[in-house]
């Protein structure tokens, strides 16, 4: 499918994956409607970084991704949709899981219901490597086992099995794009990687962890915005789960002595117990597997993780952007 002069919708658009895709969306020659969060201050999340030109060609809907009503009117007239909208920070689903609920799956629930009423060529539904808990085999292939070890990733298994039903009743036309641990620019301090960074750039001498043996697979997110674009593109996902993945893994510990070398080799590790996840729950190993994807699409891996952190590091080094993260406070 070629997407040079389609409409399409990004849900999510104001986040951090999802801003990125928006930008490579406009490369692509995309006619891009952006769905972000409405809020009073008439925010646009990170599209509002976007140079003037890449504002100027959007067309922002500000609604609620649990709003049916308001997600069938975004969804009007879009040939593709890219679903990102989302909660995802996994301590926050332990005290209210009930906001995921409503938003992972009710909000998913409503783009594919709009979906159905809409003569759409694909919609990619985005799920997570957490609906597969602590791996079970290696690498982690789409035939893995799920296990909900967070109340996050129960309600990704819930929305990934909505999207997989829309597919089996009524045919429409789904693909489930399953990121592994996306990393870079723009990323929440709630995750590992800006979580060290920006404490190491705000000159502590001790980093804050929670554990540090789990290990991921780090996906830069240029990368990951590719894989979208690549399933998309392709002809032969619709119906498919596709994984994006590195088929690499490094500890969560490893990750932060490299870190701690490039930017304050004196500062140390120290664990704290707010951080750590509740034994069950902690997934102690993603290692995926990219063979569905490389088979499928034309995507190919560009940033390995020294180049991906390279660029990541810069970002954060400019002052405008390490100035919104309160690297001194945890980001639940």
């Amino acid at each position: 499918m070629k997407l040079e002069g389609k409409k399409v919708l990004v849900t999510g658009a104001d986040g951090f994956i999802g801003s990125h895709l928006v930008e490579a969306l406009l490369d692509e020659g995309c006619q891009v409607k952006a769905f972000v969060f409405y809020n009073s201050f008439n925010s646009w999340g990170w599209l509002d970084t976007l140079p003037p030109a890449k504002k100027a060609a959007l067309e922002i809907f500000a609604g609620d991704i649990r709003d049916p009503n308001g997600v069938e009117t975004a969804a009007a007239g879009c040939g593709v949709i890219f679903h990102l909208a989302a909660l995802i920070g996994i301590p926050f689903s332990y005290h209210s899981p009930d906001s995921y609920v409503d938003t992972n799956i009710r909000g998913t629930l409503n783009v594919l219901q709009a979906a159905r009423k809409m003569p759409v060529e694909k919609v990619l539904s985005t799920s997570t490597s957490e609906v597969y808990g602590t791996a079970r085999y290696t690498p982690i292939d789409e035939s893995h086992p799920y296990q909900g070890q967070s109340p996050y990733s129960a309600t990704k298994i819930g929305a990934d099995r909505l999207a997989e039903s829309f597919w089996r009743s009524f045919e429409l036309p789904v693909t489930i794009v399953r990121p592994f641990n996306t990393y870079g620019p723009r990323q929440s301090a709630r995750a590992v990687i800006p979580t060290i960074i920006s404490q190491l750039l705000g000159g502590v001498q001790e980093v804050r962890l929670g554990s540090t043996t789990p290990t991921r697979d780090f996906v830069f997110v240029k990368d990951t915005v590719n894989g979208f674009i690549q399933i998309a593109k392709s002809d032969r996902t619709v119906g498919e789960e596709i994984n994006i993945a590195t088929g690499t893994e490094i500890s969560v510990g490893d990750l932060a002595g490299e870190l701690i070398r490039q930017i304050n080799p004196a500062a140390r590790i120290v664990c704290e117990d707010e951080r750590i996840r509740p034994e069950m729950s902690e997934v102690e190993r993603l290692l995926g597997c990219n063979k569905k994807l490389l088979a499928l699409t034309d995507w190919r891996q560009c940033y390995d993780l020294a180049a991906g952190i390279r660029e990541t590091i810069d970002w954060f080094r400019e002052p405008g952007n390490l100035a919104g993260y309160k690297s001194g406070i945890y980001n639940v």
